[in-house]
């Protein structure tokens, strides 16, 4: 088990996009990041002085081009993960309403899913989280 008193620890604010089909948005990490080449939900991570709402905002302008609404997103899940190299807290949020098309904007695939086909895709072990709150739960 990792020694989380000398890993780096990353605030994460996390997306879960539901469309009005109910689909919702994955992404495909680039292969030389951190967990490349696996899917996740978009987001990143939270910089001094912002709030999560701030940088969950600001995230998913940059990497796909959405405005969100911050009224309709909502609390999900929070989740510590241990990797060996960091530690993450993902503050995850269920966002509902958005402006835009949503683009991979850092030449990232996207992909719509429904709830239940999200465990046909590999995530990072710290989303199995999310993924399970999604299927358990009347999230969406």
């Amino acid at each position: 088990m990792p020694n989380t008193a000398v890993n780096k620890r990353v605030h994460v604010a996390v997306g879960v996009i539901v469309n009005s089909l109910g689909d919702i948005l994955i992404a495909r990490r680039a292969n030389e990041a951190h967990q490349g080449g696996l899917w996740e939900f978009p987001g990143g991570k939270v910089e001094a002085g912002e709030t999560v709402s701030q940088a969950l905002a600001r995230e998913l302008h940059e990497e796909l081009g959405i405005n969100i609404d911050a009224a309709s997103c909502r609390s999900l899940i929070e989740i510590n993960h241990d990797y060996a190299d960091k530690t993450v807290f993902l503050d995850v949020w269920l966002v509902t309403r958005f402006r835009g098309e949503a683009l991979g904007r850092e030449g990232q695939p996207l992909r719509w899913v429904s709830p239940q086909s999200l465990s046909d895709y590999v995530f990072p072990a710290a989303n199995a989280a999310i993924v399970n709150a999604i299927q358990c739960a009347d999230v969406i």
